[in-house]
C-alpha cells in the first residue's frame, strides 16, 4: 500500500507580513519557508502508518507543485521520514491549477491512499483536497481526524455537528486531514537530513491549465481601535456604547 501527501509550503508563523508597494503581491523577502501545518501532520501520520508493519504501508510519498526554488522544503519533508518526492515544475496560487496539476501526478504514479491538509495556513483556500478527489474520480473524506488500516481496510474518524462519525472507505481515496489525525509533528533527526540529500526527487513538467481565479490586490486589515476602559460604577456609559458604537444591542 502507498501513500501519497499533496504538501505546499508556507511562510512561518512568526513572519511579519509584508506586500509589494503596489500591494499586488506577497514581499517574500527574508521570509522562511516550512511545510504547511497541516501537510505535516498528514505526513507524519502517514509515516506513523509505515513503521506499523500490520498496516501493509511500504511507501510514503510527497507532492509538491512549485518551482525549483521550493526545493529546500520539499528536502525537510524527506528528512521527516517521506521516501522519495515530486514537483511538479510550475507556481500558481490558483487552486484549481495547483489541483489539476497534483491529479495528473497521481494518474502517471498511482497510489492507494492520497492524504492533504484540510487547508493552508496562508491562502486557507480548503479547496485543493476536494478537488483533486473530483478530478480522479476518487471518493473523498472531509475532516478526517483519525486514520487506522486494519487487515487492508481503512477507517477514518471525522468530525460531525455534535460527535465524531466512523467510516470505512474502499483504497484509492483522498482524506482531507485535520487537527487530531496525529498527537505531534515529527521533527527530522540528523541521519534523516543527510539522508534526505540522496533520496528522489522527481521533476514532472505542468499539464496546460488555465487558473480560474487571479489575484487582484493584497491589504492588510484595518488596525483594531483603542480599547476602552469603562469604569464599574458607570454601567449607564457601557450600555450607551454598545448601543450606539458596537451596535450590539
Amino acid at each position: 500500500m502507498k501513500i501519497l501527501v499533496c504538501m505546499s509550503q508556507v511562510p512561518d508563523t512568526t513572519t511579519k507580513v509584508r506586500f509589494t508597494p503596489d500591494g499586488k503581491s506577497f514581499d517574500a523577502t527574508g521570509v522562511q519557508w516550512v511545510i504547511n501545518p497541516w501537510d505535516e501532520l498528514s505526513l507524519t501520520r502517514a509515516l506513523e502508518l509505515k513503521d506499523d508493519a500490520s498496516t501493509g504501508v511500504t511507501q510514503v510519498t510527497v507532492a509538491h507543485v512549485g518551482p525549483v526554488g521550493n526545493e529546500p522544503t520539499i528536502r525537510k519533508a524527506l528528512a521527516i521520514g517521506a521516501d522519495d518526492a515530486i514537483r511538479v515544475n510550475t507556481e500558481s496560487n490558483d487552486a484549481f491549477v495547483v489541483s489539476s496539476q497534483l491529479a495528473e501526478a497521481i494518474r502517471q504514479n498511482p497510489y492507494d491512499i492520497i492524504l492533504c491538509g484540510i487547508e493552508s495556513c496562508d491562502f486557507n483556500g480548503s479547496s485543493v483536497g476536494g478537488m483533486v478527489a473530483e478530478m480522479l474520480g476518487y471518493p473523498s473524506v472531509s475532516a478526517v481526524s483519525s486514520l487506522k488500516i486494519e487487515n487492508g481496510q481503512a477507517i477514518l474518524s471525522r468530525e460531525i455537528d455534535g460527535g465524531k462519525e466512523i467510516l470505512t472507505v474502499p483504497t484509492p481515496f483522498v482524506a482531507i486531514v485535520q487537527k487530531g489525525i496525529t498527537k505531534e509533528p515529527r521533527i527530522a533527526a540528523m541521519r534523516g537530513i543527510m539522508v534526505a540529500r540522496t533520496k528522489p526527487l522527481k521533476v514532472m513538467e505542468p499539464i496546460a491549465t488555465e487558473p480560474l481565479t487571479s489575484l487582484l490586490q493584497f491589504e492588510k486589515p484595518q488596525p483594531r481601535a483603542a480599547c476602552k476602559l469603562i469604569d464599574a460604577e458607570n454601567p449607564q456609559q457601557l450600555i450607551e456604547l454598545l448601543q450606539n458604537e458596537a451596535k450590539v444591542i
